[in-house]
């Protein structure tokens, strides 16, 4: 990983970002403490009090909310280096993790489980550690990319070998929202797991803005990047369906995956116009409707960041951007249609037929009578086209078909498209002035500007003339890309690693999920060259057609045993082969051999689940598992509410965390698990 002492512009950023974390942790905390008090007083004048500090309290995470919103739109630090004139990119930040010691939880389990000297694992131990301290601060590259799925794919291997179905481990997983900075707390790897994931997709967004945006190689690396990861939040959002914070929550990735798309959309028509749009007719119509398509996807984002629950979370500044970028889009697709209406007319040697196809595809409908060869071959036509009247005068010299639609005229006019267009630069300007954290980006004032600056020359270098339709809109075009971008999966398999704990043996035998005795030494003498026993299986292998009344078997051997070691060479990872040479080396000498026996696993543990609460202004309501130690009385109604976050050491035995899932413990049957949802003043929730 990076060096996180380096002073770098993304560094402070995810600084800040762990300061602002702490401080809302402790607003989280406060307000907790006073819903609590609030709950239980009776004295009015305390209440008054407490609701008094609770607004306060409110204000504060109010105002930390928008403060970390800075965080998520400060996008000029993600850029490429070199000087560029286009709409910035949107990256994802990284979420915020608390270091973890796995040292005592994993060293007790491979002494109780795997009955081994757990001391001598301490360096696979720290390894993992050391690995998960450097996914804090991945590096901006593929080395990066490649450092975080290493520690998303061994984390696969650590849950199998020491995370059992039946308990917990122990150890606590804290992750910071990315979007709300609020904590959550589990003992369940499958938090850790996603919350890696959700970093790789980050990064790959980080990748893409960073791509020099003024080459082919750069836009391409940046459409591949954010496919990609488009691909990762997708494979999240599927795989990882109960997440517990709103960042990883299904309906906030679905507009993540959207939003990288539409990224990726832009990049390339940004890689399409690269080497300059010329004036030319085919050209003009393919532009048109590239960037209609870029105006379509982001309009389609900013509706799905004005949807609840997102909208409550997803930050302000990035819903605006998406609708900035959408009305400048549109704004380019009217610009360079009403080019080709008043700058081209058709000639003697041009192919009439495909351009007058080429031009009809532009729209989703004709209107009656209306010929766009006549058009085409009319450059007097194309520019004069808003003088309505009726069907004797189309026969002079002007041609136009108005059809009444919606009590508007729809008319086929240069202008018409080039007024349009500046509406859309004008209102994607407003936007932009009205949002604070947006109007201080300086490139997108510059670029809207110039874009605007560009229509209204273009408007004003057509004649003059009695426009009484001016008010009439343009037709809307048709989007269409002949570059499909869709998300590209993610490849884990292509990063190769190899188990920490590859010395406790083959996981397929030596995991979590099956428990063993701990190794029993046999000593086995030859009987006439005879062992009393076969082999059979991979590795390790098993006691097989046991003849019940050689020396082996009365030493305790049984049928079914798995051989470990013999001598004093460990053989969990050697085959049949392997393990008769090594007895054959040994020759006639007696032969001490380790064996291990399966033992009945536990069943499994309960399934988890979570709501999300609408009504719970910036945190979340979860619901949790509450195991409790003794029978509760059968003529007891209500059970007592505990409090939504428990802060003390006491809850955080009963409980996996503060802010966290349904957890339990195994327990003997007669222990009853009851559902106590825990939720703020406000009890509208919605669960999805």
């Amino acid at each position: 990983g990076c060096n996180p002492l380096a002073e770098t512009g993304r560094s402070k950023l995810q600084n800040q970002r762990a300061v602002l974390n702490q401080q809302i942790l402790r607003a989280v905390r406060m307000r907790a403490g006073a819903e609590n008090l609030l709950r239980a007083t009776t004295n009015n004048k305390v209440r008054e009090q407490v609701l008094l500090e609770l607004s306060f309290v409110n204000s504060d995470l109010q105002i930390l909310k928008e403060e970390l919103e800075g965080l998520n739109i400060s996008v000029e630090v993600y850029q490429n280096t070199e000087e560029t004139f286009s709409i910035p990119l949107v990256p994802l930040g990284l979420k915020e993790t608390k270091e973890v010691d796995f040292t005592l939880p994993l060293k007790d389990f491979i002494l109780e489980h795997y009955s081994e000297d757990s001391s001598e694992y301490e360096d696979e131990i720290a390894d993992l550690m050391d690995l998960r301290q450097a996914c804090r601060t991945p590096s901006r590259d593929e080395a990066g990319i490649e450092m975080l799925i290493s520690y998303f794919l061994q984390l696969g291997y650590v849950e199998n070998r020491f995370f059992p179905p039946t308990r917990h481990m122990g150890v606590l997983f804290t992750w910071y929202d990315s979007f709300t900075g609020v904590p959550v707390c589990q003992q369940n790897l499958l938090l850790e797991k996603a919350s890696i994931l959700f970093n790789i997709g980050a990064l790959y967004t980080q990748i893409g803005t960073r791509c020099n945006r003024q080459t082919q190689a750069g836009l391409e690396n940046a459409v591949d990047a954010f496919q990609r990861a488009a691909g990762v939040l997708s494979y999240l959002k599927e795989t990882f369906t109960h997440t517990p914070s709103y960042d990883m929550s299904p309906a906030m990735l679905n507009v993540l995956v959207k939003m990288m798309l539409a990224q990726a959309q832009e990049c390339v028509f940004e890689q399409i116009g690269l080497p300059g749009i010329r004036n030319e007719f085919f050209t003009l119509v393919k532009m048109t409707q590239e960037v209609a398509k870029v105006g379509e996807v982001y309009m389609l984002v900013n509706t799905a960041m004005n949807q609840e629950p997102v909208k409550e979370n997803i930050p302000y500044s990035w819903s605006k951007l998406a609708q900035i970028k959408s009305d400048h889009y549109k704004a380019l697709a009217h610009y360079f249609i009403a080019t080709i209406l008043c700058d081209h007319e058709l000639q003697s040697g041009d192919d009439e037929d495909q351009q007058e196809k080429a031009l009809s595809q532009l729209f989703d409908y004709m209107p009656e009578g209306l010929m766009v060869l006549t058009v085409l071959k009319d450059k007097v036509q194309r520019k004069q086209l808003g003088n309505c009247q009726f069907l004797d005068k189309l026969k002079t010299t002007l041609y136009l078909l108005s059809v009444w639609d919606n009590q508007q005229f729809v008319i086929f006019s240069g202008k018409a498209h080039l007024r349009k267009a500046i509406v859309y630069h004008e209102e994607a300007l407003r936007v932009c002035g009205l949002c604070k954290k947006l109007r201080n980006i300086d490139v997108l004032q510059e670029v809207l500007t110039a874009a605007h600056k560009r229509s209204l020359l273009k408007y004003a270098q057509q004649e003059t003339e009695d426009d009484f339709l001016s008010l009439i809109q343009a037709p809307d075009i048709l989007p269409k890309t002949e570059h499909r971008i869709e998300t590209i999966v993610p490849q884990f398999s292509k990063v190769k690693v190899k188990d920490f704990f590859h010395r406790l043996g083959p996981l397929t035998v030596f995991s979590a999920k099956q428990r063993w005795t701990a190794p029993r030494t046999i000593r086995i003498h030859h009987e006439a060259g005879e062992l009393g026993f076969s082999l059979k299986g991979g590795s390790p292998v098993q006691i097989y057609c046991l003849d019940p009344v050689c020396s082996a078997a009365s030493m305790g051997l049984k049928e079914g045993d798995y051989i470990v070691s013999v001598g004093d060479m460990d053989c969990k990872w050697l085959g049949v082969n392997e393990v008769l040479e090594k007895f054959k080396s040994m020759g006639e000498q007696p032969i001490e051999i380790e064996v291990i026996s399966c033992q009945d696993t536990a069943a499994s543990m309960h399934s988890k689940s979570a709501t999300y609460s609408v009504g719970m202004q910036k945190t979340y309501s979860l619901i949790c598992l509450a195991m409790e130690d003794d029978k509760i009385d059968q003529t007891k109604k209500a059970p007592l509410k505990l409090p939504f976050l428990s802060w003390g050491t006491k809850n955080r035995q009963k409980a996996a965390s503060t802010l966290c899932l349904p957890s339990a413990v195994a327990g003997t049957s007669q222990i009853k698990k009851k559902l106590l949802p825990f939720t703020l003043l406000n009890t509208e929730s919605s669960l999805y």
